[in-house]
């Protein structure tokens, strides 16, 4: 495995570092205001990636079952939804630790789950005897995947750091939300021919999850707390971030 590989394997992962690290050069603060304007830009950074990087994804991975592309997005998603709405009901030591932000982060990390292996697929295909693409394709869709992870390690850290918890508590559940993405590239290389037709049902489960999470935890606990036109604000600007993200580097 040449450098470039390697590079494109760890990339994303250095990019949710990178995000995790805003929670040491954002002024802290305890107050309410800015709390709810993370929560509120998170829910919308959620929404917006569940659309564009994991929904449409799916249907494209799909286009070969012609009408029932909608498929394995939408088993995919209520699994995801499940899944969440189960995990919330019964408790672990984990989510406990983690507090009300315990969901927030297994959503992210399972929404890197699919990332990882959409670098994996590109990768085997780079490494693979027909060459179906480059090596250089592989970079390019690494990097963009590291720059939408970017707000996605903020997203953890800077909720977590202005709740009153440790800066280095803070970066550190949010770096290693990204951990799993070079895992899972690496898995995925070494069996694409097993991983690969999962790929549009993790990509509808991570998106399930996601939303889940944005309208049962960050949306409702943002609104309730927001007395003006704060929270809309912070969750358009988050939405239109991750958009445009999702957009110009898919």
């Amino acid at each position: 495995m040449n450098d470039i590989a390697i590079i494109s394997i760890w990339l994303p992962f250095v990019g949710t570092a990178l995000g995790a690290a805003c929670v040491f050069f954002i002024k802290r603060s305890r107050g309410r205001g800015l709390q709810n304007a993370l929560t509120a830009f998170a829910a919308g950074v959620m929404l917006a990636a569940s659309v564009w990087s994991l929904l449409i994804p799916s249907f494209n991975a799909s286009a070969n079952m012609g009408k029932l592309s909608f498929l394995p997005a939408v088993v995919g998603f209520w699994v995801g939804v499940l899944f969440l709405h189960l995990t919330e009901k019964m408790p672990t030591a984990y989510s406990r630790a983690m507090g009300d932000n315990g969901l927030l982060v297994l959503a992210v990390v399972l929404h890197n789950i699919p990332e990882g292996m959409a670098v994996g697929v590109a990768l085997a295909g780079a490494m693979s005897a027909a060459g179906t693409l480059t090596y250089a394709e592989v970079l390019v869709l690494s990097i963009g995947i590291t720059v939408q992870n970017i707000p996605e390690g903020a997203i953890i850290s800077m909720p977590l750091g202005a709740a009153g918890g440790s800066g280095r508590s803070a970066f550190a559940y949010g770096m290693l939300s990204g951990a799993v993405e070079p895992l899972f590239a690496w898995l995925t290389v070494l069996g694409v021919g097993l991983v690969a037709p999962l790929l549009p049902y993790v990509l509808g489960f991570a998106a399930g999850a996601m939303i889940y999470v944005a309208v049962t935890e960050l949306i409702p606990r943002s609104a309730k707390n927001d007395g003006g036109d704060g929270g809309i604000i912070a969750f358009s600007v988050g939405f239109c971030v991750m958009m445009v993200l999702d957009v110009v580097l898919g």
